[in-house]
């Protein structure tokens, strides 16, 4: 799983403040390799409740500074958007990041 930075996307119908946002892309290969023009991304925010829905990433992950992928607010973003590689997470994340998924599409958890 990656992270990339995306200018002048509007996701939030209440309107995202920030000009540049981190998305966390979370299709399957198979779409991400297709002619399909989009794929699903978690928007990464600065503050996060540390609900199950969310993850906790930073500098480890190649972002600037401690945030949240939020997998309760999903977007279908332009391929085409997606320029600007920012970084990836740790197997242990992405984990973190499978179950959090399960949880905001309200996915059966399989025990560990």
């Amino acid at each position: 799983m990656h992270f990339y930075a995306v200018r002048d996307l509007v996701v939030d119908p209440a309107g995202d403040p920030k000009k540049q946002r981190a998305f966390a892309l979370v299709s399957h290969q198979g779409l991400i390799e297709s002619r399909f023009p989009t794929v699903v991304c978690a928007p990464v925010y600065s503050n996060g409740e540390g609900l199950g829905t969310q993850v906790s990433v930073g500098p480890n992950e190649g972002l600037k500074h401690e945030s949240w992928i939020l997998c309760d607010n999903l977007a279908s973003i332009p391929k085409s958007k997606l320029t600007n590689y920012v970084g990836s997470l740790s197997p242990a994340k992405m984990g973190e990041l499978n179950y959090a998924l399960a949880v905001a599409l309200d996915l059966p958890i399989e025990a560990q």
